[in-house]
């Protein structure tokens, strides 16, 4: 009998044990980390609910979903009387500090790019907001003359020739993607981009790789900021918080698994 009673207590104490862990609540801090491991889903295969046109109120035409990818069709972008932007952003929300993954993939010659940080009410995203660039690094210098526009820019040697702030995963005319760790599927197949953002650290991954780091808005920043494509745009870089958005550059482009979490 005694050995009975002794088993009960024991298995009583370790069930009360197992409960107070179950009921137990969580601490603002853990709260935190739960939230902060949340994934948000801003193109999820089914909707384009909290997509528009910059500075508009609806999506541009063009922008569509085909076979659970969100594509931009440059056939259906013909529509001759519209007259807004064709560059789109996920409105619902603004996002600060974030990792973003997107999976994309272009067609030969294809340009496109993802933006953060975007604020409405100016012109055009590119003038205000970083953006990752996506590009055919190999094919989009054989169709497209970039003569006179590196020439504007002061690149006198092969202005023929994509440059290497120019190039896919680089902060566009900011900071080159590191070349020799790039692994760029052909034209065609899905690549997965990843950025990190951080006040004290900003990251871009291309297919499990690190291209590139910086820090955001210190003197080496302002230095390059001032220096080239972005010396004449006061506002370039400047928010803190904006919308995730995508770019249209007249050339088809197909995105999907588009998710976001903050940091």
């Amino acid at each position: 009998m005694k050995h009975l009673i002794s088993v009960l207590a024991i298995s009583f104490f370790l069930f009360s044990c197992k409960s107070d862990k179950k009921t137990k609540p969580l601490t603002p801090t853990q709260n935190t980390e739960l939230a902060s491991d949340a994934w948000i889903y801003l193109f999820n295969g089914s909707s384009l609910n909290g997509w528009r046109a910059y500075n508009e109120e609806a999506l541009p035409p063009g922008w569509t979903i085909k076979d659970s990818v969100l594509t931009f069709d440059t056939k259906l972008g013909l529509e001759q009387n519209y007259k807004g932007g064709k560059d789109i952003i996920y409105a619902a929300e603004e996002f600060d500090n974030f990792e973003l993954h997107v999976e994309w993939k272009l067609p030969k010659g294809g340009n496109s790019g993802i933006f953060y940080h975007v604020k409405e009410g100016h012109t055009s995203i590119p003038e205000i907001a970083p953006e990752y660039q996506l590009i055919d690094d190999l094919g989009y210098a054989e169709i497209h003359d970039l003569t006179a526009y590196n020439k504007s820019l002061g690149y006198t040697e092969k202005p023929e020739e994509l440059k290497p702030l120019q190039k896919t995963g680089s902060d566009y005319a900011m900071h080159p993607a590191d070349q020799s760790q790039k692994q760029l599927n052909p034209i065609g197949e899905w690549n997965t981009s990843k950025i990190i953002f951080t006040p004290e650290r900003v990251e871009h991954w291309l297919n499990g790789k690190k291209l590139l780091s910086f820090v955001p808005w210190d003197e080496a920043w302002e230095e390059k900021k001032n220096s080239d494509k972005w010396k004449n745009s006061p506002n370039y870089g400047i928010y803190k918080t904006g919308y995730i958005g995508l770019q249209d550059h007249a050339s088809p482009i197909w995105f999907r698994n588009i998710k976001i979490k903050r940091l």
